[in-house]
């Protein structure tokens, strides 16, 4: 039997079963596509975070009060207990660093805002005008915050797009009143829609001189301090300088945490990036099953096929031409399957991107590969005990269906 032959016999024997067929390709390719779709949203999340921390702004440093080593990275990130809060002074201090282009200090709250008969809890956010360059939103009219000193507390305010529209009715909101608590504020400005950046919802917000926010709040302590270096070759100079002048100024006790940019971004695509291949190696599990149904499925196609193996036999066909016969079958079931998989993997994410067009649907490479050879091998490993046993059958025995 030659080559050309055994594939040929092997192909045919696929048409002659549509349904078995049917079944170990549907098997097959259920499993792919698991790979695939689910790979395909683990990379999704993945792209999501780290565009997002990109969108911060360029050579980044965020200021936490708290050391991650002594309080945790948990109790750092939430704002929680720490031996001493960052201030306005701390703030105006880093200005001080020739490395340190611009700073922005932050505090954020929640308070009830107000005009006219119109009332509604918002997400206060404290700032100065740098704020906006460093994160490069855009006005949709009117003024951001204006540059000055930290500690004078004008009463101005910035609202999000959203909180424009729903407290004025869509009737223009600058130059209006705004009540924020138990303060008045003119609003200088209305933010372009921006949408979720890095969990914060910028349509929501409500921005004020950070000192009108202290106040409102009751509060001295900063949130954070965003600092932007002058260049990226900057950073490290403005890091030290930011840890040295805050431990001098906090009696010697290094209390405070500063994160690059570029160290979020390489932990949260670490961390994600670990997530996706789990998600692929949960979902490559269901290949193995689709084996095992494959096995199964070719040991009774086995007990079906006697008197043709036994006609191929008698025909001088050899075991090994036997062996070769069955494991091209299973072969050719599992790279048909992973194809059929692949497409509707792909597919499945086509439709989730129609719903969810902030999100980029894009398997990686080595996860379709992988799919796609884990199929193959599957197929070729749990086919080689039906190939063993219709190659070891008695020519004779076969012909009489013994």
């Amino acid at each position: 039997m030659r080559f050309t032959d055994q594939n040929r016999v092997a192909l045919g024997a696929l048409f002659r079963y549509p349904l078995r067929t049917a079944m170990m390709l549907l098997a097959t390719a259920i499993g792919v596509a698991a790979v695939v779709v689910l790979t395909g949203l683990g990379e999704a999340v993945r792209l999501y975070v780290t565009d997002e921390f990109r969108s911060l702004g360029t050579n980044l440093l965020i200021v936490l009060p708290g050391r991650t080593e002594t309080t945790g990275a948990g109790a750092a990130m939430l704002g929680g207990a720490t031996p001493r809060d960052l201030t306005l002074g701390d703030a105006r201090a880093l200005e001080r660093s020739a490395a340190i282009d611009i700073l922005a200090p932050v505090i954020v709250g929640e308070a009830a805002a107000s005009s006219g008969s119109l009332e509604r809890d918002v997400t206060i956010m404290g700032t100065t005008a740098a704020f906006r360059e460093i994160r490069g939103w855009q006005m949709a009219s009117g003024e951001f915050l204006p540059a000055g000193d930290m500690d004078r507390e004008a009463a101005v305010c910035v609202v999000g797009s959203t909180i424009g529209r729903e407290l004025f009715r869509g009737e223009p909101p600058v130059g209006r009143w705004l009540r924020v608590s138990d303060r008045r504020c003119r609003i200088s400005g209305v933010l372009a829609p921006q949408g979720m950046s890095v969990m914060v919802d910028a349509d929501q917000l409500v921005l004020m001189p950070v000192a009108m926010a202290q106040s409102i709040f009751n509060s001295p302590a900063l949130f954070r301090i965003i600092v932007q270096a002058r260049s990226r070759d900057a950073m490290p100079a403005a890091r030290r300088y930011i840890v040295e002048t805050l431990k001098e100024r906090h009696r010697g006790d290094e209390d405070v945490t500063v994160v690059t940019q570029d160290a979020v971004l390489q932990t949260f695509d670490g961390i994600l990036g670990t997530l996706t291949r789990a998600l692929g190696g949960i979902a490559a599990v269901s290949l193995l099953v689709a084996g095992v149904l494959i096995m199964n499925v070719m040991l009774v196609a086995v007990s079906q096929r006697t008197q043709e193996i036994g006609l191929l036999k008698a025909l001088g066909a050899r075991r090994r031409q036997i062996l070769g016969l069955f494991l091209a079958e299973a072969t050719y079931l599992a790279l048909l399957g992973a194809v059929v998989g692949v497409v509707a993997g792909y597919g499945i994410l086509l439709v989730l991107a129609q719903f969810y067009t902030e999100f980029t649907f894009r398997p990686p490479v080595w996860a379709v590969g992988g799919a796609v050879l884990l199929a193959m091998g599957c197929g070729m490993l749990f086919g080689i005990l039906p190939a063993r046993r219709a190659a070891g059958l008695d020519p004779v025995a076969a012909l009489g269906r013994r």
